[in-house]
């Protein structure tokens, strides 16, 4: 999986691989924080992806390494996840903005500020 995370320009590649009930991940990134987040994440269980999201292991982890919030690989790995272990299908996920009306109300907030 390649995932581009936007105005950083830290892009990622996921690989993963199942060995019994566990998934395997090798994360590469030059993000220092997704480094950490490799480096510290334990094979994942079909059980742990299926607890509240506080829980799982790998969104503690990604807080624990400083990911920031709206960082996507996080959840890129759980999508991962669940492909390897036949619970979802292969297909791409994406965040656009449609409009511009997000910046025009923020320069409008800015001016009247």
């Amino acid at each position: 999986m390649a995932v581009d995370p936007g105005i950083c320009g830290f892009s990622c590649s996921i690989r993963a691989w199942k060995e019994g009930k566990t998934v395997h991940f090798d994360i590469r990134s030059e993000c220092g924080q997704i480094k950490k987040l490799a480096e510290t994440l334990d094979p994942i269980t079909l059980k742990e992806l299926f607890v509240p999201l506080t829980r799982c292991p790998i969104f503690r982890l990604a807080e624990a390494s400083r990911c920031h919030l709206a960082c996507p690989v996080p959840s890129s790995l759980v999508k991962t996840a669940e492909v390897v272990l036949g619970l979802a299908l292969p297909r791409d996920a994406t965040i656009r903005f449609l409009t511009s009306s997000c910046v025009n109300v923020l320069d409008k907030e800015a001016k009247n500020g």
